[in-house]
């Protein structure tokens, strides 16, 4: 019960600062937007940090000089530049929207009593979090809790589960998105830690699928292939209370992306997570195929694809640039002139 009225206040207490933020600082215009994201794209593009993930073998055959900016407005305007037709694997950014789709599908009070929402304070990956909490009070953001994720979602199967992900994100998306291949037979060819992760959480009672089949869909999942503007129409989607503004179709209730946000304000980055919000004040999440995606809350969705990673497995050009958008648009929803 704590912890719901304690992600309803942070919620409550985001929405409060961004809409003080918003109000003093004026409507964003189509021109300072583009402006923004030209002078983002020139600032940055040149920046050689970073190297491509190469621990999944396919992606670092991935073209490092990708770099794509997208920005869709809550109300279905779309603003690009660079390379927003290259598509690079969705990875972890997939894990915010399965989040989602499960809170969406079971309520907000099962994601919390069947996966927990707290940041680990250890790496994504790591087993340790799974024995140090006896697969409980983990989130659906690192590995362990979106394996749990992912079994959680409904399905008759392992191919229904897969098919309704598939499809949940397409909506998001506003497109029908597709698998990689490649990168799917990469991973899922060396995934064996994912499967234990998967078996230790059944042997704790917090796995609600078959465990191999379920790292198998999660796999899937993070080979779903994306661009930069995808990217950004599905922060959009968030940013708009669930419903897409470019289809207008209802993807998830409004309720579902206020329990979605907090989330990956507290755990979207990786074991960079702080000092991104402190940085940024957006909920974010990034993946290791070189998206990442943000949300400014009744504002816009931005997508920055560029697939070379820092230490912390973020993209270093997709985190300078939606930085410096955030900081020209003054939309940082902690900016709060006084009164």
């Amino acid at each position: 019960m704590y912890k719901t009225y304690f992600v309803y206040l942070l919620t409550l207490l985001f929405t409060l600062q961004f809409t003080s933020a918003t109000a003093q600082g004026g409507e964003l215009s189509p021109e300072k937007i583009r402006a923004a994201l030209d002078e983002a794209y020139t600032k940055y593009k040149d920046v050689k940090e970073g190297k491509n993930a190469d621990y999944i073998k396919e992606l670092a055959n991935v073209d490092s000089k990708i770099f794509g900016i997208a920005l869709v407005t809550a109300d279905g305007e779309v603003y690009t530049k660079g390379d927003i037709e290259s598509m690079v694997s969705i990875q972890s950014v997939s894990k915010a929207f399965v989040a989602a789709q499960v809170i969406d599908e079971m309520g907000h009070q099962a994601m919390m009593d069947s996966i927990g929402v707290d940041a680990t304070g250890m790496v994504f990956n790591s087993i340790v979090a799974v024995e140090h909490h006896r697969g409980k009070e983990i989130n659906p953001l690192v590995n362990p809790g979106a394996i749990a994720a992912t079994s959680l979602v409904s399905g008759a199967d392992s191919a229904a589960i897969w098919k309704s992900i598939l499809n949940k994100h397409s909506e998001f998306a506003g497109r029908e998105l597709s698998l990689n291949m490649p990168v799917y037979i990469s991973e899922a060819g060396d995934n064996l830690r994912n499967q234990a992760i998967a078996h230790l959480l059944l042997a704790y009672g917090r796995m609600y699928f078959d465990p191999v089949e379920a790292t198998d869909i999660y796999t899937k999942q993070c080979a779903i292939n994306v661009s930069a503007k995808d990217l950004a129409v599905m922060g959009a989607t968030l940013a708009n209370g669930g419903v897409n503004p470019v289809t207008k179709k209802e993807v998830v209730s409004a309720e579902t992306v206020m329990y979605t946000l907090p989330i990956m304000a507290t755990a979207g980055l990786y074991d960079d997570s702080g000092i991104w919000y402190y940085n940024s004040g957006l909920p974010a999440k990034s993946g290791v195929g070189g998206g990442i995606v943000a949300v400014c809350p009744g504002k816009f969705g931005i997508g920055v694809v560029s697939p070379p990673l820092d230490a912390a497995g973020n993209s270093v050009k997709a985190q300078l640039v939606i930085k410096y958008v955030v900081e020209k648009l003054g939309v940082n929803p902690f900016m709060i002139q006084p009164k």
